[in-house]
């Protein structure tokens, strides 16, 4: 089968093309002949060599396609049956992938193979951090980084599913009409303006509830700034470099501050938990309450060229590559 592999760690250009054995189910794993894979910035982690591995390795942890084979130990699953999932081991970027049964979710009849996969790492992500980390109520202001990537288009129609006002931040105006085009309240462009400031205006001078960060290293103190008293800062990534060091005496003088970091894997430990985020989602889509845009897919050969446009930041909503 056709794979794209990382072959050294670096920029785009260590995604090379190569032919490799179509993988083989263990008894407990599920054979998916993927419709397209998804991309995601932790892609780009996994080719700078952040998150170790052995090379040459294949890139991708999600995607979306019909069941090809199943383990011997494999129960409700069977072959053509549509699916999409997140693996934390990668290996999507290719014609066929192997997965963990609990981890493999069907998808709705109506549902396209794009927005399955869009729901998978970036749509797990929003849920938890909307219904988990912290659990947005009607009535509360968020504040969402990166407003309309692939995550943050998800999460700000599930904050507004909750009743909530949103504030999202975005780098050009293009990405400032998406956003509200999917509910935002109000858009701040964080390149032009200081966003905690602005925050803090459109909030009558007291802060949000919630601030959802996957920026890092450029927005974590005016994420704080951008705060109420007993607000909270939820940091899921680092697209801009880790967090430094803390003194937590910081969160007293802003006004006794929670702080979380968290990560996917620890919200989706079993097929029941993956199984009530999806499904919360899936309701939602087929209300119409829920609304995915693939800002573009690429030929499974012009991978490098979709972390590029990733990297550089030229993209809106969610990127798939298609074998």
């Amino acid at each position: 089968m056709r794979a794209v592999q990382i072959t050294d760690f670096g920029g785009p250009e260590v995604l090379q093309l190569a032919d490799v054995p179509i993988p083989e189910p263990a008894p407990n794993e599920v054979l998916v002949k993927l419709g397209v894979a998804g991309i995601n910035y932790s892609d780009i982690n996994w080719r700078q060599g952040l998150r170790g591995g052995d090379l040459p390795m294949i890139d991708g942890a999600e995607g979306a396609g019909t069941v090809s084979a199943v383990g011997s130990e494999v129960d409700g699953i069977n072959e053509d049956d549509r699916v999409a999932y997140w693996n934390p081991v990668v290996g999507s970027y290719a014609e066929y992938a192997v997965c963990p049964a609990f981890r493999i979710v069907k998808l709705p009849d109506q549902m396209d193979f794009g927005t399955g996969a869009a729901l998978m790492l970036q749509g797990l992500t929003a849920h938890y951090l909307i219904r988990s980390t912290y659990t947005v109520k009607e009535g509360e202001t968020i504040l969402f980084h990166a407003g309309a990537g692939g995550v943050g288009q998800i999460a700000v129609q599930l904050a507004k599913a909750q009743g909530a006002r949103v504030l999202v931040t975005v780098g050009t105006e293009e990405k400032a009409a998406y956003a509200k085009e999917i509910g935002a309240d109000e858009t701040i462009l964080y390149d032009q303006v200081d966003f905690a400031e602005v925050a803090r205006k459109l909030t009558g001078g007291e802060g949000v509830h919630v601030v959802y960060d996957s920026v890092g290293a450029a927005t974590w103190e005016g994420s704080l700034n951008a705060l109420r008293t007993y607000g909270t800062a939820v940091y899921y990534g680092q697209a801009s470099g880790p967090l430094p060091d803390m003194n937590l005496g910081i969160l007293a003088q802003k006004g006794s501050l929670a702080v979380v970091r968290t990560t996917l894997r620890d919200y989706v430990r079993d097929a029941d938990e993956i199984g009530w985020r999806t499904g919360e989602m899936f309701d939602l889509w087929r209300d119409g309450r829920l609304k995915l845009k693939v800002g573009h897919t690429y030929p499974l050969e012009d991978a490098a060229q979709a972390h590029a446009d990733l990297e550089g930041r030229r993209t809106i909503g969610k990127l798939l590559l298609r074998p």
